[in-house]
């Protein structure tokens, strides 16, 4: 049998593993049964009660998380002109033309997304 440790047993004892719980009062268990010192992943099931084989009762889509991903995305955009203050105003890390490609071309890599226009 596999051992586990103090903080384990502990948080085992405050789950009743045959309870369905209200959304709220899973999210309160799973803080107070927390065992590691950062914030830890939460998978959640849910039971929708649909019939994946029946095209009219897939579900599929996606959510925007409230506080994002926690990853922010560097944009590069190859313009001239105009369209590079353009860039800058909609939100563009870095913006330029021959200027962006003699950077790149000398080894700088430090965006996610490049866009020309």
């Amino acid at each position: 049998m596999a051992k586990h440790g103090k903080k384990y047993l502990e948080a085992l004892k405050l789950v009743d593993r045959t309870k369905l719980y209200e959304v709220q009062e899973a999210i309160e268990l799973v803080e107070k049964t927390a065992v590691k010192n950062f914030d830890e992943t939460i998978e959640v099931a849910i039971r929708m009660g649909v019939d994946p084989k029946h095209a009219d009762q897939q579900v599929r889509g996606t959510v925007t998380l409230p506080h994002g991903t926690g990853k922010t995305v560097r944009v590069l955009v190859f313009a001239k002109g105009d369209k590079v203050k353009e860039a800058e105003e909609a939100g563009a890390d870095f913006a330029g033309s021959d200027d962006m490609v003699a950077k790149v071309e000398g080894g700088f890599l430090d965006f996610d997304v490049a866009v020309a226009t």
